[in-house]
């Protein structure tokens, strides 16, 4: 059977990133090193089985993007989807970080909201408990 092992996504820092998503969903950091050729750095941080590849490149002219230009844009990342099993206790630890969840819904067979972390990512964090 096929499954997702990883995306890569630019963020401003990869070291902070992946701290920042092992808090929230205790995930660990894979690896981390130079990116290909050594331009840049990259940390894979998720769990054992699939992971999120953070790069960090050199060119300080990477900007976060509009919440919304992804949705508009041919092959961009619209959002990341992280299943949890309690809703409400890593939406607890989301907001105590500063972040403002949004379009929060029950649905069937679950419940969810999204979030956007500091690179403008949208994250979207679903419970089928």
């Amino acid at each position: 059977m096929a499954y997702l092992e990883h995306a890569n996504i630019t963020v401003a820092d990869p070291r902070a990133t992946a701290a920042l998503l092992s808090d929230l969903f205790d995930w660990h950091t894979r690896w981390e090193g130079a990116a290909m050729n050594g331009a840049g750095y990259t940390v894979h941080v998720g769990n054992d089985r699939s992971y999120l590849a953070l790069y960090s490149g050199t060119d300080p002219k990477q900007t976060v993007p509009s919440a919304d230009a992804s949705y508009e844009t041919r092959g961009a990342l619209n959002h990341l989807a992280v299943v949890v099993d309690d809703l409400d206790a890593t939406q607890a630890k989301i907001e105590a970080k500063g972040y403002k969840t949004i379009n929060h819904a029950d649905y069937e067979p679950g419940r969810r909201f999204y979030f956007h972390e500091d690179n403008g990512v949208e994250i979207e964090v679903v419970s089928y408990a």
